[in-house]
């Protein structure tokens, strides 16, 4: 029988037992935890990517498999739904770019915007400042009811209903609050001795900015600007409130689908791959940033 391995804690010495003698029930108590914490993991991952897989599958479909009583595993695919969805009238591509711009341009606006904001938040001094980050990101929690009908009263009397820039500002309402918050604690982080260095050796405030804590926390404006650019491009509620004709995006282009003759499952499946894809593949691109943002306690708040 092997010697037992000994080690130091809190001027204690705990033994642990021998090949062949049972665990103790700390650690089986751990072990147990392991495997509980590995099933869930598992139940959340089959219940996100299930779906996903399935609507994938699907958008290949003809509409007699879509609608078949019985899944279908095995199928002759076919491109006829996303072909359909960029010919005759139902060409895509003017939600695309709506989608592209309204997000895109809202998500640059929101880190810019909020990594000044955030960083004055962070190294000003001042009472209340706690009580200040709340209620900024006690904003980003406001029912949307609440925020339409009085944006909608602004945005009709300055002509902004049916535009991008538009959309831009409805969705800078959620995703400024949401920027400053995240952006303020990244910038938490940071020791500030790093920027009176760089003062002391004769840089400016903004330069210090620039120079040195931007760097610092790129991971941060990657993990924020990805997260803005999720919410605006998934964004339903306001799209069909603010935007009309020419400035409809994909999640409207999708509801158009459901009419009271029925539901196009096949391009509805396929609009919807098209919806989620680019988003999934910009955060495995910037998985690295992702997680590190995510991991820094920054969610957290301040």
């Amino acid at each position: 029988m092997s010697t037992a391995q000994v080690a130091q804690t809190n001027g204690g010495a705990v033994t642990a037992a021998p090949r062949g003698v049972p665990q103790s029930p700390l650690e089986a108590s751990t072990k147990s935890t392991r495997w509980v914490v590995a099933l869930l993991l598992v139940v959340a991952m089959l219940w996100t990517l299930i779906p996903l897989a399935w609507m994938l599958l699907s958008s290949f479909k003809n509409p007699t498999d879509v609608t078949a009583p019985t899944p279908q595993f095995v199928f002759a695919p076919t491109l006829d739904n996303y072909r359909n969805l960029f010919t005759g009238s139902n060409n895509l591509w003017p939600y695309i770019l709506h989608s592209v711009l309204a997000a895109g341009i809202s998500a640059v606006l929101a880190v810019g915007l909020g990594a000044l904001a955030g960083y004055g938040l962070a190294r000003t001094q001042m009472r209340g400042k706690r009580h200040l980050a709340f209620w900024i990101i006690s904003t980003r929690m406001a029912p949307i009811a609440a925020v339409v009908v009085p944006l909608f009263i602004i945005f009709r009397g300055i002509g902004l209903i049916d535009s991008i820039p538009g959309l831009v500002l409805a969705y800078l309402t959620f995703n400024l609050p949401f920027a400053i918050w995240l952006m303020s604690a990244f910038f938490a982080e940071v020791p500030p001795s790093l920027e009176e260095s760089a003062l002391v050796a004769g840089c400016t405030r903004w330069q210090a900015f620039r120079t040195v804590v931007l760097p610092l926390t790129k991971s941060g404006l990657v993990t924020t600007f990805v997260l803005c650019l999720v919410f605006a491009w998934n964004d339903y509620a306001f799209a069909v409130v603010f935007s009309g004709p020419n400035s409809q995006t994909l999640p409207i282009a999708a509801s158009q689908l459901v009419t009271q003759t029925g539901v196009d499952w096949g391009q509805l499946t396929a609009i919807g791959t098209i919806v989620v894809v680019p988003m999934m593949l910009a955060g495995l691109a910037v998985r690295r940033w992702l997680v590190t943002g995510l991991t820094l306690g920054a969610v957290t708040g301040e």
